[in-house]
């Protein structure tokens, strides 16, 4: 059996399908941040800390 990619050796590959829209960074952000203002324990509110940051910089 031949794979796709040998099949069509020429053809440029396709980029995958973003998981997440523009539109739901600002949402995502959102929600990270009460969490990490509420969260109890302060190693998991710096790893979603940490998130945020990483959150901000993607969109």
């Amino acid at each position: 059996m031949s794979t796709e990619d040998e099949t069509r050796p020429n053809e440029p590959a396709q980029r995958p399908r973003a998981i997440f829209s523009n539109a739901d960074f600002p949402m995502l952000k959102t929600a990270v941040a009460h969490y990490a203002r509420t969260c109890e324990d302060p190693a998991e509110a710096t790893r979603y800390a940490n998130l945020l940051h990483r959150l901000g910089r993607a969109g």
